[in-house]
C-alpha cells in the first residue's frame, strides 16, 4: 500500500519503510508524528480523496534534524563587482511507520526491513 500526504504545502509518495526529508518540523528527534491530511491511498482498492481520504492517517517517527549541503551563488560583472552567498536549508528526516485508508486497512513497516533495524531499536 502506498500513499501520497501533504506535509508543509509539498505533496510526497510513501510507502511504509520509505525515509523522506521534509522542511523542518518542529518535532525532537525520536518521536512519533502523525499526518491526517492524505490525498490519495494507493494498493489493491484505491481510494482518492476530495480533497483529503476521510480516516486516511500516515504515522511517522523523525529520525533526525539536519542541514541540507551548502548551496553557493556566486554573481560576478566584469570590471564591477563580485558577490558570493551561501545557503543551507533545515530539514527532517521521517520514517514512515504505517499508512491506513480510514476503511480499516493499514500497511505496517516490516520489522526485519533495513530501515527498521536501523531507526527502530527497541
Amino acid at each position: 500500500m502506498y500513499g501520497v500526504v501533504e506535509i508543509k504545502g509539498h505533496q510526497y509518495l510513501v510507502r511504509a519503510g520509505d525515509v523522506i526529508d521534509v522542511d523542518k518540523l518542529a518535532d525532537e528527534t525520536g518521536t512519533n508524528v502523525s499526518f491526517d491530511s492524505v490525498l490519495f491511498v494507493g494498493g489493491k482498492n484505491p481510494v482518492l480523496g476530495k480533497p483529503v481520504v476521510s480516516g486516511a492517517k500516515v504515522s511517522a517517527k523523525v529520525v533526525k534534524q539536519d542541514k541540507a549541503r551548502k548551496l553557493i551563488v556566486f554573481k560576478r560583472r566584469p570590471g564591477q563587482y563580485q558577490k558570493k552567498k551561501g545557503h543551507r536549508t533545515h530539514y527532517t528526516s521521517l520514517l514512515i511507520t504505517e499508512i491506513a485508508d480510514g476503511q480499516g486497512n493499514s500497511d505496517k513497516i516490516d520489522a526485519k526491513s533495513k530501515n527498521a533495524q536501523r531507526f527502530l531499536k527497541k
